[in-house]
């Protein structure tokens, strides 16, 4: 099934969006949240930089796969297409789903935690926290409601403004020398199965944080030059994220000990309370509701793009191929902003972000694999990149998402069950729109 002309997406979007849209796409709640639950679990400096590197390292080894696939393939909706055309359509078709679920879950906790730092501004507004995220959802679907160049222009400001935010945040914490850190003693029971649980579930939510870093395969077929554009900011865009991941982390362990840190919920607030005193939360509330605008803006156009394609290849209803004059896909923005709207009201962060690190390995993990079995089964196949260390940096990644989903099996069990669940109901629908 293919979409009329009429509902074909516009080749608009350059490199400046991509690199825009991929650390937009990234860089947000976790890094201002997680630092000091992963502090907790984890009580050792080395321990807890190591976990972010090697989260970075697998999103790098991801990033030199997808730029094979994305180029070779560049169609809207991402992952689905490179694991359909390698293992027949239900796999393309459970995978799809599965990263339709992964990204249309973040525009609902961002317009949760956005309403959550509102409130902190503004503790009048405690009763009005749903009605906050609910308005905030609706605002962004008339943006691009509005087309697809609104929404890129917004997204390349916000990403540029966000990584001046961080550096600067960055910066101050190691100016700082008004206390001096005790030093961190090494942790010898790494292997004693509580760290062992805290470290696979520290990984669960490092991922969770690095989501989005694959952003750019998502609008492969709306972009002018996917064979250049692609591969350039997929790897400036990862290392520059983990560059930043790792340096917030080391600055906050600059101002803050390990002790202090593990029992902050707002690792950055309480970094800023020590930098600039009473005002210093304020400052890092307002940076923090900046940044997760940016990242609430590319997440409400990637999700679109994957029921897109979804649709065109019968997976979907018919509708969801239908595109406005402004190149946005207009039934599948709205679906999806229906779909945001029933997790706003039923869903909690925690819960939310941990499931969408769990789906997002699988269809990692899918995608890895299917590079190895197209260059097998499609040699000849145009390549207008091909990954580097092949096929040795694949097989690395795909062990380590085995390696992420077993221990993410271990530390969530429950995420696992639901999981299961959806992978046989989906088999069912699968069945029914093979009917139609």
């Amino acid at each position: 099934m293919t979409a009329s002309k009429q509902n074909q997406l516009k080749k608009t979007l350059g490199l400046s969006f991509n690199i825009a849209v991929l650390i937009g796409g990234t860089i947000g709640v976790g890094i201002l949240r997680t630092p000091g639950t992963i502090a907790e679990m984890l009580n050792n400096y080395w321990l807890i930089i190591a976990s972010w590197l090697f989260g970075g390292l697998y999103v790098l080894l991801g990033a030199n796969s997808y730029a094979e696939l994305a180029t070779m393939l560049p169609k809207a909706g991402g992952s689905y297409n490179y694991i359909k055309r390698a293992f027949g359509e239900y796999a393309g078709f459970l995978a799809g789903w599965f990263d339709y679920i992964t990204n249309a879950i973040p525009p609902a906790f961002y317009c949760i935690v956005i309403s959550e730092y509102l409130i902190i501004l503004f503790p009048s507004l405690a009763n009005f926290s749903t009605v906050m995220a609910i308005s905030l959802l609706a605002a962004f679907v008339l943006i691009h409601l509005s087309g697809v160049k609104n929404g890129s222009t917004i997204q390349q400001i916000t990403s540029f403004l966000k990584v001046i935010c961080f550096v600067a945040l960055v910066v101050a914490c190691f100016l700082y020398s008004g206390v001096e850190v005790p030093k961190i003693k090494t942790d010898t029971t790494f292997f004693q199965i509580g760290l062992i649980f805290g470290f696979f579930k520290s990984l669960q939510l490092i991922i969770g944080t690095y989501n989005g870093w694959n952003s750019v395969c998502f609008f492969a077929e709306e972009n002018e030059n996917p064979s250049k554009n692609i591969p350039k900011s997929l790897y400036s865009g990862v290392i520059l994220v983990v560059t930043i991941y790792v340096l917030v982390n080391m600055a906050f362990f600059h101002v803050l000990p390990i002790e202090t840190l593990s029992k902050s919920n707002l690792a950055a607030a309480d970094v800023a309370k020590i930098l600039f005193g009473e005002n210093g939360a304020l400052i890092v509330t307002v940076i923090s509701i900046f940044s997760l605008i940016s990242i609430l803006n590319a997440f409400m156009m990637i999700p679109p793009r994957i029921l897109y394609g979804l649709s065109r290849d019968g997976f979907f209803v018919k509708q969801g191929t239908n595109v406005n004059k402004g190149g946005t896909p207009i039934t599948a923005l709205l679906v999806s902003s229906f779909f945001s709207l029933f997790l706003i009201c039923i869903g909690s962060f925690e819960v939310l972000f941990s499931f969408a690190a769990f789906l997002s390995i699988i269809v990692w993990g899918l995608a890895y694999a299917s590079l190895l079995k197209l260059r097998t089964k499609e040699p000849n196949l145009d390549r207008p990149y091909r990954s580097f260390w092949y096929p040795w940096a694949t097989i690395i990644a795909i062990i380590a998402s085995i390696a992420l989903l077993l221990g993410f099996i271990y530390s969530d069990p429950k995420s696992f069950i639901i999981i299961v669940v959806i992978t046989v109901i989906s088999y069912l629908f699968f069945l029914v729109l093979k009917k139609e």
